[in-house]
């Protein structure tokens, strides 16, 4: 479930998305802009939101089946990061709404993905689940720091 939610939010809708919105638009559409946009609202909106959701929500989730966390101290800093995972993904969500936002939204989306990618790849024992993210994180930021380094700010 979880690797098929991955792929989902960070892959298939939002190329999916991209490949609609192209053959409806006139001309030559810019592809670039439209894979920033459709990756940050599904993969740093969509994405982002829903995990800060059930971090919020459901702690142990994250703690016990990605981290391996059975100290339930670790609930409370798991919590946190969902805060700022729901702050983040609103970011994500509003750009459909407000195109002038999706660079900002790539921009600390892509951080937040980079930052979360070191942060596992500095784990030597990572389970399936946290070598999913892993990858994830690590691709999603190379995709929008792509997009932001070839759009003009």
């Amino acid at each position: 479930m979880y690797l098929a939610a991955i792929l989902l939010l960070m892959l298939v809708l939002p190329l999916a998305s991209v490949a609609v919105e192209a053959t409806q638009s006139p001309g030559a559409p810019d592809v670039m802009a439209l894979i920033g946009k459709w990756f940050t609202f599904w993969a740093v909106g969509i994405r982002l939101f829903s995990a800060g959701a059930m971090q919020s929500l459901r702690p142990q989730f994250t703690a016990q089946s990605i981290f391996d966390l059975k100290d339930q101290g670790a609930l409370a800093v798991v919590r946190e990061v969902g805060f700022g995972n729901l702050a983040i993904g609103a970011l994500g969500l509003a750009s459909l709404i407000k195109p002038e936002w999706v660079v900002p939204a790539a921009i600390v989306g892509g951080l937040y993905y980079g930052l979360a990618g070191l942060g596992h790849l500095a784990r030597p024992n990572r389970n399936f689940k946290e070598q999913t993210a892993l990858v994830s994180d690590l691709l999603i930021f190379l995709l929008l720091a792509a997009f932001v380094g070839t759009s003009s700010l």
